[in-house]
């Protein structure tokens, strides 16, 4: 979850726009929560545009349009049908919170092919192993440049089946310390990697930068 300040706000032809202290890393699409302004602001909304210029309107065939004479940094615009507010001074917050579901706990347990009972101790981590792999797997391609994955729906079988894999992993590891699978077997355990190489394969990082 990354929290951003916003400094100032306008509102016009039915478009927010939050400008906020410091530059953000955002994407057009992605989904944020906006608090602490007023309620005409706040909410959950979508990004509809980062634009680096004023604000003026939308055009007759309803595009937005700005002033390139005018530079404003660190702005997200999103959709918000109220009357106009024009630009000023503001406080409150910008939070972006990705929750991606490329997995579900009840195909986590299918891939493990184990009988796990809900509720128990059990199903908890294997919901808590579904989630952190959904998180993480998501974060480290859009590290690798992926800008166009959904959190609603895994990019494909190949991800799908790394964001499994890594789950499973995070659930066999439970009670481990450091390296290796926890073990009562006095031979000792194999040493244990999370993240294999066909992981990252499946996940396709990281991505090789083109010049």
């Amino acid at each position: 979850m990354a929290t951003y300040q916003v400094i100032s706000k306008q509102l016009t032809s039915n478009y927010a726009v939050l400008q906020l202290l410091t530059p953000a890393d955002l994407e057009v699409g992605q989904s944020i929560t906006v608090a602490s302004i007023d309620a005409t602001f706040n909410g959950t909304y979508t990004i509809r545009a980062l634009p680096s210029y004023e604000f003026i309107g939308i055009d007759d065939e309803g595009d937005l349009e700005y002033n390139p004479a005018i530079t404003i940094p660190n702005q997200v615009l999103y959709a918000r049908t109220a009357a106009d507010v024009a630009r000023q001074a503001t406080s409150g917050t910008l939070v972006y919170n990705p929750a991606p579901t490329w997995i579900t706990t009840a195909q986590l347990i299918t891939y493990l092919g184990v009988s796990i009972t809900n509720p128990s101790d059990d199903y908890t981590l294997a919901t808590i192993a579904t989630n952190a792999s959904n998180d993480f797997c998501w974060r480290r391609r859009q590290e690798s440049g992926y800008a166009g994955d959904t959190l609603a729906t895994s990019p494909g079988h190949d991800v799908t089946l790394a964001t499994l894999m890594y789950a499973a992993a995070l659930w066999r590891s439970r009670g481990s310390i450091e390296s290796t699978y926890a073990t009562f077997d006095g031979m000792g355990s194999a040493t244990q990697q999370s993240l294999t190489p066909i992981v990252k394969q499946l996940l396709g990082i990281p991505r090789p930068a083109v010049a």
